[in-house]
């Protein structure tokens, strides 16, 4: 079983590069419309979304703009979400300075499948290093249950790759859990394969939880599996089932392992699963129909939803179901993030009871 250290101050914590989306009003393409909705959105806040809603404290690591209204939205999404900030706040010295992210994503609708367009150029969060936060005051003296890194942020720079790699060691020096979800980007490895390949080895090798989607392994850490995409996933089980094993093989410091599972119908209509390692124990989601209203944010939901658990202390067994459900919320949603208002919301998700509650 795996064992969370005691008394610490956050019970989740994680490093990011926060950003803005721009969303077409009503399942529009962005080349079609006017009208925009713009919301708060990282990867790893997405995650950490789930502890935060269901009233566990969590804390961010990210950097800011100076007098920037973009950062000040973010600060306020932050607070609402009921997650402690600190990071370094760094001027723009003009026009053409440090900004936060854009990331301009149709949900897409029916056929059209949804398509995002990341517009990252001088962000901000890529300027983020080891020396921007006292790590031994945050893991030391403070204390942190777990500290969740995605691939988005150790791949974005150099530097915050070295932050990732530091707030491992500083982690695993006081006994903090690491938790590490690949999520691998083609745009951001393309000329930086060896490099990140080198760094995504050691992050993975020194995490006590290793999560990716259908081809993340294969993508990042080399190891094989079977094709994803298409209509692939559930009749290849079995053979995801025998990637994970190599994945429990070839990183055997990993106390929990996990695959997303999906299968995309169209826009609307994905089928979902899992496979949830405990040690030498395999738990596994059989592919079930779920319905999207926006897809970005479901497997980050997943993690969110299984840190959660494992933060709550429960048995494995009720891991992947939780965590399951937490994706099948998170595409209810126009966030990137699930906002679950208690547990029972999500477990009736699970048991598929969707009849109005009064």
């Amino acid at each position: 079983m795996i064992e969370l250290r005691k008394n610490y101050k956050y019970a989740l914590l994680v490093p990011t590069s926060m950003g803005v989306r721009l969303t077409p009003a009503d399942g529009q393409p962005v080349h079609c419309t006017a009208d925009y909705r713009m919301t708060v959105t990282s990867a790893e806040t997405n995650v950490a979304s789930v502890a935060a809603f269901l009233g566990l404290p969590v804390k961010v690591l990210t950097a800011f703009v100076e007098d920037c209204p973009v950062s000040e939205l973010i600060r306020r999404d932050l607070r609402g979400r009921g997650m402690e900030y600190e990071g370094p706040v760094i001027p723009q010295g003009g026009p053409w300075g440090p900004r936060h992210q854009f990331n301009i994503a149709d949900s897409g609708y029916g056929a059209r499948g949804p398509r995002v367009h990341n517009d990252r150029a001088g962000e901000v969060g890529r300027l983020l290093g080891p020396g921007h936060f006292d790590l031994e005051r945050i893991f030391g003296r403070e204390a942190v249950g777990i500290v969740h890194m995605s691939g988005l942020i150790a791949a974005l720079s150099p530097s915050t790759g070295e932050l990732c790699l530091e707030i491992a060691r500083t982690a695993r020096k006081h006994g903090t859990l690491v938790s590490f979800d690949l999520n691998h980007r083609a745009s951001f490895w393309k000329g930086r394969e060896r490099e990140l390949g080198r760094l995504f080895h050691e992050l993975a090798s020194a995490a006590d939880i290793l999560i990716g989607n259908e081809e993340d392994f294969q993508l990042c850490l080399g190891v094989e599996g079977p094709a994803a995409g298409g209509s692939a996933v559930a009749s290849q089980l079995e053979r995801f089932r025998e990637m994970t094993e190599a994945i429990r093989q070839s990183y055997p410091g990993a106390q929990v392992y996990a695959t997303t599972l999906r299968e995309v119908v169209d826009a609307n209509r994905h089928l979902w699963g899992a496979l949830v390692g405990a040690g030498d124990e395999l738990h596994t989601v059989e592919l079930r129909e779920i319905t999207v209203l926006d897809r970005i944010g479901g497997g980050d939901g997943f993690v969110g939803g299984l840190l959660y658990a494992i933060l709550r202390g429960w048995e494995p067994s009720r891991w992947a179901g939780f965590a399951w459900a937490c994706g099948a919320l998170a595409v209810t949603f126009l966030t990137d993030y699930a906002q679950p208002p208690d547990e029972e919301a999500v477990w009736d998700v699970w048991h598929g009871n969707a009849r109005v509650r009064r």
